[in-house]
């Protein structure tokens, strides 16, 4: 199945890990900073406009920058304002996204994050397609 939104994202900066433990006004600046370029490269690829109160499947892929072990839980948690931020480019709620499956390349660096927005089939046990 072709999705209906396949863009690529940059890599969430570090100071959004739960790990970090940073002081609040460090994380809130970087979480600002990261939502408004992920919105900005959402708008600037012309994501097309999704369906209100409809449900989808997001499919995260992480890129990484080098080839350090990252944890996928730590970066699904990262993600959380650029995902918020490609939520308002595509002028949906985030709640919308029903299903979310994450992986990381350990074949490939590069530093970006590949998002593919499917349909929410209910019911059904169909896994994402292959990145």
């Amino acid at each position: 199945m072709k999705p209906l939104v396949d863009i690529q994202l940059p890599w969430p900066p570090t100071h959004l890990s739960p790990n970090a433990r940073l002081h609040w006004a460090i994380v809130y600046r970087a979480k600002a900073r990261y939502r408004d370029h992920c919105w900005a490269i959402a708008r600037e690829q012309s994501v097309p406009q999704l369906e209100v109160d409809t449900k989808y499947r997001l499919v995260l892929r992480f890129v990484p920058p080098d080839r350090r072990q990252y944890d996928r839980d730590n970066l699904v948690a990262r993600m959380k304002a650029g995902l918020d931020g490609l939520a308002d480019a595509l002028f949906i709620d985030d709640k919308q996204f029903a299903e979310l499956t994450a992986s990381v390349s350990a074949d490939s660096v590069g530093g970006f994050v590949e998002v593919r927005i499917y349909p929410h089939s209910q019911g059904e046990d169909s896994g994402p397609e292959a990145l």
